[in-house]
């Protein structure tokens, strides 16, 4: 399939639920892309494609929690690399490192096992859905602390109006989306 053929197809099975979790939110909902083998495998490969070229190889994917692990584990299988979860504060049982970030309301704070990338390690960092940035910021400082190189953030969904991959295209990471979502 062609890129533009493969973005209309994985929008078609991205459903929107309004008011959820809030009124007025327009909820990008990644579930059916999952539940269907056949648009699975369709999602999976235009990542894997991808990153088999030489110069986009990582040596190891991150993956968000927690849809980034979905993703993110089985994008890693297909490579031959490694995978390691980037978890929500309090759910990794080693020595960790720790990232706060803002949201809405509040923060939320994201860790990373010391040993889970080693320096000049080329990481792909991944999650299903860029909304304010947030996220992917914390899991890239977290991956740079510890010597790592992010060499691109993945998505398969980006809300451009949420400014988040803006935001992170003007730290130097450089991101791909399949599916972009803007307005109604």
């Amino acid at each position: 399939m062609q890129n533009l053929t493969v973005n209309r197809y994985l929008r078609e099975h991205i459903r929107t639920v309004l008011d959820w979790p809030a009124p007025g939110v327009e909820f990008r909902d990644i579930t059916p892309l999952l539940q269907d083998a056949k648009v699975f495998r369709v999602l999976i490969d235009a990542f894997v494609q991808r990153y088999m070229e030489p110069g986009r190889r990582p040596s190891v994917v991150a993956g968000l929690d927690a849809r980034g692990f979905i993703l993110g584990s089985v994008v890693a299988y297909e490579l031959g690399v490694g995978f390691v979860p980037i978890r929500k504060k309090g759910k990794l049982p080693f020595t960790t490192v720790e990232e706060t970030y803002e949201l809405e309301y509040g923060s939320a704070t994201v860790e990373l096992h010391t040993d889970a990338v080693k320096p000049g390690d080329r990481v792909l960092l991944i999650d299903d859905l860029i909304a304010t940035g947030g996220t992917m910021m914390a899991g890239k400082k977290l991956l740079e602390k510890l010597g790592a190189e992010v060499i691109e953030g993945a998505a398969i969904v980006d809300l451009p109006e949420l400014g988040g991959s803006a935001k992170l295209r003007a730290s130097g990471l450089a991101l791909f989306t399949l599916v972009d979502f803007e307005g109604r």
